[in-house]
């Protein structure tokens, strides 16, 4: 099965647009986990465990793995989410972007050693160093496009032959990088207005939107403006606001109720 058979599996068994994303910052852990030598896993796993059957992904975020030297216990969260949810895509946060033969080896350490069935990748090197992701036919490769941060704006819409940069990324991705149609794109909650104009340009390719949450997106505007004619499309991420809507014990209960709220504000506004 194929990244994207496996999203859109999700998408319906779960019936649910939502990611979480894992951002395990060890000074946010509960007292309980902080001397427990794998707790950046079990912190992790209770939260898999608390909101596997909300979910149509999971994106653990690399930096706050490899802060830690932890980058084990990254591949046992991975490990786990495919063994006991083997259902729900993980998509890899890494944001990797180099010169092909160093692209190679970015592409192995995603789908070879973690396993993950996606990863992001920055396009801002060109074709050559987006290939080798894109040659793993089976997997997904989720390029930046119109990031969800304050200063996006500083190259993202610079003005390149009478289009912004975003909307030239979008048109290349859709029609010349998308050749085994596993290709996605990060298209930020809080930019709902260039959403609409980046589907226009790329039809039914799927959207990782970051900025749900703590970055504050509007969920009825970026529903409307990003989702495809059958209310799917997106992957709708929330990290912080959920990993961490407590920080006592009850942190995984308190996640969980975070992301049936959120699904339910989803589902509002889906066709």
């Amino acid at each position: 099965m194929t990244f994207i058979e496996k999203l859109s599996c999700a998408w319906e068994k779960n019936n649910s647009l939502v990611c979480v994303g894992l951002d395990p910052d060890t000074e946010r852990f509960p007292s309980s986990l902080r001397d427990v030598p794998d707790a950046i896993f079990q912190f992790n796993k209770a939260i898999i465990d608390a909101t596997h059957d909300l979910v149509c992904a999971y994106k653990p975020q690399i930096a706050y793995f490899s802060a830690e030297s932890a980058e084990d216990q990254l591949e046992k969260t991975i490990q786990y989410i495919q063994t006991e949810y083997p259902d729900i895509p993980v998509i890899l946060d890494s944001k990797r972007g180099d010169i092909g033969s160093t692209a190679k080896k970015y592409a192995v350490e995603a789908f070879e050693r973690y396993k993950a069935d996606a990863v992001t990748i920055n396009p801002y090197l060109g074709f050559d160093s987006a290939e080798p992701f894109l040659n793993y036919k089976d997997k997904g490769t989720v390029l930046l496009c119109r990031t969800s941060n304050r200063g996006a704006n500083d190259l993202q819409d610079l003005d390149v032959g009478g289009m912004p940069l975003y909307q030239k990324v979008a048109s290349m991705i859709t029609e010349q990088w998308n050749f085994n149609k596993n290709c996605m794109l990060v298209v930020g909650a809080t930019w709902p207005s260039q959403m609409s104009e980046v589907r226009e340009i790329v039809g039914d390719m799927p959207f990782l939107v970051p900025g749900v949450g703590a970055q504050g997106g509007d969920i009825e505007a970026l529903v409307k403006a990003g989702q495809t004619a059958n209310g799917t499309g997106l992957i709708i991420s929330s990290s912080r606001g959920v990993i961490y809507a407590s920080e006592g014990d009850n942190f995984a209960s308190a996640a969980r109720s975070v992301v049936v709220d959120l699904r339910e504000k989803i589902n509002l506004h889906r066709n």
